[in-house]
């Protein structure tokens, strides 16, 4: 199996088959049927998205297309932040902020009787609590948060701690891991975009549609040689004699830990596969990373 060419010299249709696109959701539809929208209109048989918005949620849903699916677990645990409005049911109390700080950190919650998980009390962690405004009975909130928080149960029990009552008004996804809101594609422009292509015309494709690899920036690094990576292409693990380097993923970073899930890429940049590091990049034999999703 051969794997791909390196991400600045792939053809778009190449793109659209292990490519990933910063999605603005729209107000109405569900993340579902939104992801289901863009696998038809690019053709692809398979499409993962970067978390589960409600309908009325508009904002950042990274959808990964074609074989970028077999990734879709790098979502799993990445940090979102949202920004929310918060509706008191009684003007605020003087120590508003104060109140609303005490909620960063480690908090307690029990899923919405409409989740689709199981109700059960589970912690969650927000990151960061900040109150951009306030006026009256609203306030408008960012809140950077652990994958599956409730903003609208955080809303509610907020309200309860403030003595006023409060629940949820709008909500908008501003990030989910490293996609954020100034790189959005809005599911009309990428439309567009796909009939430009098929006129010849690919730039706007091009930006919109980013190489898979996109989506992988945030997890170590392990480069493996061409021969190492066709092996690992078939499934095989990578061995030590076959890894160039092993790298941080930004630089300033501890080196890569065992047990740290890592993604392998050949010497030009091209994804071959995720996995979990389970022995040194630097020895001589064993093996370094066992696959978890080979991604061509």
């Amino acid at each position: 199996m051969m794997v791909r060419a390196p991400p600045d010299e792939r053809s778009v249709d190449d793109l659209l088959a292990f490519g990933v696109v910063n999605l603005d959701k729209p107000p109405g539809p569900s993340a579902h049927q939104v992801a289901a929208w863009v696998r038809d209109a690019t053709g692809q048989d398979r499409i993962a998205h970067g978390g589960t918005l409600d309908p009325k949620v508009t904002g950042c849903l990274p959808v990964l297309l074609g074989d970028a699916a077999r990734a879709a677990r790098i979502f799993d645990d990445a940090v979102k932040e949202y920004v929310a409005v918060l509706e008191l049911h009684d003007r605020a109390p003087p120590d508003f902020d104060a109140v609303v700080a005490e909620f960063e950190g480690e908090i307690y919650q029990k899923p919405p009787r409409k989740s689709a998980v199981k109700r059960q009390l589970r912690t969650r962690r927000i990151h960061d609590l900040d109150v951009l405004e306030q006026s009256d009975r609203r306030a408008l909130l960012r809140v950077r948060c652990a994958s599956g928080t409730y903003i609208r149960k955080l809303c509610h029990d907020i309200g309860l701690a403030l003595g006023t009552g409060a629940h949820m008004g709008d909500l908008r996804r501003t990030a989910t891991g490293q996609f954020d809101d100034r790189s959005l594609v809005a599911m009309h422009d990428l439309i567009d975009a796909l009939a430009f292509a098929e006129d010849g015309d690919e730039r706007d494709l091009r930006e919109f549609v980013q190489p898979a690899e996109r989506a992988l920036t945030h997890l170590p690094r392990v480069t493996i040689a061409p021969s190492a990576a066709e092996a690992v292409a078939d499934g095989a693990p990578v061995y030590a004699p076959g890894v160039i380097e092993a790298t941080p993923a930004k630089a300033g970073d501890a080196a890569p830990k065992q047990g740290q899930l890592v993604a392998c890429y050949t010497p030009d940049g091209a994804a071959v596969s995720l996995g979990t590091l389970v022995g040194d990049p630097d020895a001589e034999s064993g093996t370094v990373v066992t696959p978890e999703r080979v991604l061509v």
